[in-house]
Parts: C-alpha cells; sequence; structure tokens
C-alpha cells in the first residue's frame, strides 16, 4: 500500500455536521484512500454506501427528513462513494447535516457532473473540497537517485495506481489504453450530454501536440470543422474530468505581454501518450522536451495544491518571442521557472527581469528537479 500525501489532512478535516469531499478522475485511488480512512477510523460506527446503487441514489435523492434521518441513526459517519451519481446530493447532504448534526459525511465523486458545485452551494461554509491526483513523485519514490532511475518510466507511462503496480511496459500500455477509452471517456460523454467520442479524441490529439504552444481556438475549431464555442465547451468539460488543464499567461498590462491564448497541459503524462499512441523510450523521443515540461508543470501544481500553499500559476510569454514555461504566484511573490530536458540553464528574458525585478528565475533540468517536485 503507497501511502497518500493527503491522507491526515482528510481524517483531521473529518467532523460533525460537515462535508469533506475528496475528487479526482477516475483510477486515480480515490476508493482505495476511503477504505484506508475508515480502516483508521475502526472506533467510529460508520456506514459505508455506494452512490451507484439505485437503492442508496433513491434513498440519498428522497430530500425526506426523516427517511434521511433514518438511514445515519446510530452511525457517527457517512461514507458515500460515486456520489456523483445521486440527484441533488448537494440539497440532500445539507438536509442530512442540519437534521443530524453529530453525523459526519465523507464523500467522494469523479468531476464528471461537476460535483463540486451540486454539494458547495447548499454547504456554504460546511464543507471542504480535496482533489486526488494520480501519484505524486514523493508518493512512489525515495530520495534523488531513486527518482533518477525512475524518470524514463514516469515520463512515458505515468502515475496512475495501477500504472505504478505493474512492471511489465506491455500491461502498462494496456492499461493506459483501457483508462483512455473506458473510464476518462465515461466521465466525458456522461457530462452535459456529451455523445461524440471521436471529437474528444481528436481534440485531445490536437492538444498532446501542442503541449508548450499557444492554443487558438479558432485554428482548433477550423482543423475540427466545428465552432470556436463547441471547443470551448469541450475542453472546459476536458479539465473538470481532470484530464487536461490550463495556464493563462501573465501580465500585468504591459503592451508586450501575451495573456489571452491559453496553454494546456495533461495532468499525467502516461494518459498524455496513450491520446497519440506514441510509447517509445525517452531517447527515442523527438518530443522529450514537451514531455519533461509538462511533466515538471504537473507536478509542481500537485505539490503546492498538496501543501496548500494557495498558488497561482500562469506561463509568460511576449510578441518579440521572449518567453517563460511557468510563473507561480504565491502571496504576491513571483517565481518563473524554465523547463530543460538535460543539464542546460537558461538565461532570464531581459524583458522579464526588468519589469519584474523582485522576481525569482531558475531552470528546472535532470540535476535540480528533486527539491523543486518533493514534497
Amino acid at each position: 500500500m503507497i501511502n497518500r500525501y493527503i491522507t491526515n489532512q482528510l481524517i483531521e478535516d473529518i467532523k460533525p455536521g460537515h462535508v469533506t469531499a475528496l475528487f479526482g478522475a477516475r483510477r486515480t485511488g480515490k476508493t482505495t484512500l476511503m477504505n484506508v480512512i475508515i480502516q483508521k477510523l475502526s472506533n467510529k460506527k460508520v456506514l459505508v454506501l455506494n452512490g451507484e446503487d439505485f437503492d442508496v441514489a433513491t434513498v440519498l435523492s428522497s430530500l425526506r427528513q426523516e427517511v434521511l434521518k433514518n438511514l445515519v441513526s446510530g452511525y457517527d459517519m457517512l461514507f458515500v462513494d460515486e456520489a456523483q451519481n445521486i440527484p441533488k446530493i448537494g440539497q440532500n447532504l445539507k438536509l442530512l447535516v442540519d437534521t443530524n448534526p453529530t453525523c459526519s459525511v465523507f464523500v467522494t465523486g469523479s468531476a464528471s457532473f461537476d460535483l463540486k458545485n451540486k454539494i458547495g452551494e447548499p454547504l456554504t461554509g460546511r464543507s471542504r473540497f480535496f482533489t486526488l491526483y494520480p501519484f505524486s513523485l514523493s508518493e512512489t519514490t525515495v530520495g534523488y537517485m531513486n527518482a533518477i532511475q525512475r524518470f524514463p518510466e514516469l515520463l512515458i507511462f505515468g502515475s496512475y495506481p495501477q500504472i505504478e503496480l505493474e512492471t511489465s511496459s506491455k500491461k502498462k500500455r494496456l492499461i493506459l489504453e483501457n483508462i483512455r477509452n473506458g473510464y476518462l471517456l465515461k466521465d466525458i460523454l456522461q457530462l452535459d450530454n456529451v455523445k461524440d467520442s471521436l471529437f474528444v479524441m481528436n481534440l485531445l490529439k490536437l492538444i498532446a501536440f501542442q503541449i508548450g504552444n499557444d492554443v487558438s481556438y479558432n485554428e482548433l475549431s477550423k482543423n475540427l470543422g466545428t465552432t470556436v464555442k463547441t471547443v470551448q465547451r469541450y475542453l472546459d468539460i476536458l479539465e473538470k474530468a481532470f484530464v487536461i488543464f490550463r495556464l493563462q499567461g501573465f501580465s500585468q498590462n504591459l503592451r508586450k505581454e501575451i495573456s489571452k491564448s491559453p496553454r494546456f497541459y495533461f495532468w499525467d503524462n502516461g494518459i498524455r501518450n496513450a491520446i497519440i499512441s506514441n510509447f517509445n523510450p525517452p531517447d527515442l523521443r523527438d518530443d522529450i522536451g514537451k514531455l519533461w515540461e509538462n511533466y515538471c508543470i504537473a507536478e509542481r501544481m500537485k505539490k503546492q495544491f498538496y501543501l496548500i500553499n494557495f498558488p497561482n500559476f500562469y506561463f509568460w510569454r511576449t510578441y518579440d518571442k521572449q518567453e517563460i514555461d511557468l510563473i507561480e504566484v504565491i502571496d504576491n511573490n513571483i517565481n518563473a521557472y524554465e523547463f530543460k530536458w538535460g543539464e542546460k540553464n537558461a538565461k532570464v528574458p531581459k524583458g522579464f527581469s526588468s519589469n519584474y525585478p523582485n522576481s525569482k528565475f531558475l531552470t528546472i533540468n535532470r540535476l535540480n528537479f528533486y527539491n523543486f517536485l518533493k514534497l
């Protein structure tokens, strides 16, 4: 069993009259983590339910005070897995904790039905949301040397739990293709009546080849034969399903800075490589720089979110083609990072250093990555 970094944070958040919600893409280990927490709370009376069960969904969507009160009678805690399948889940959980203020509630769900909004509105001030990502570097490696040795497989196959527990490269590829074709598409297609799986895959392929580049909605719409609004809608869905995330351009209203066109990255390198069906090792890749940039940015974001440092992330580029891969802003402190596969160091662009003289700039390469990424 690999310990997840946020386990203790989740346990500390569980309290009477409060809802703790754990989100994340399918197959990232939410159910496993929930079961670990239940084991650690063995001194409590716990009711465990699954939102995919029709009877469970019927009871937890009833909006009937007596029904919900009877459901948790005699229990200290209610755990609900796959809560996104339950209609009006937020209103029902509010009614449940209003009626049973001594009961603690813990729910898990994929982002496919925008569960955060469903729970957050009715339970403002009485709920907290956590996100579980694929394994972080610190969860699966011990020390600098181990991380260096494991980089080839992490860059190519990613960090999903099933991948981590498999030793065969062939089986890792099969698992990623199964996740790509099954679990992820299931989430995406269930959201907002999305039906065109081929369109989704074609859009993801275009994004996968544009790692580190500004994305033009107009260009994507022309390539896919659709409208800009449709492209934007599908990209929003893919973000909600924790497949990709976007960075906006960093700008403090300087004329030369570009801030309108976003850049997109994948939360997991393995999924990105499965989308383009390329599992060649690093020394045979012509996109190794993109893989390195994607991996480092995703890992850095996971780290800062888990540490609850309240970060904001951007990229920086100007019309005269000066650019920086990642800008991290925490409490008005600006840190700039450039990612180089190998051992080279980049120079800070003059336009950036002159306009942001109090910022810090660092090249992240294979010599100094470890402290940058470890929790």
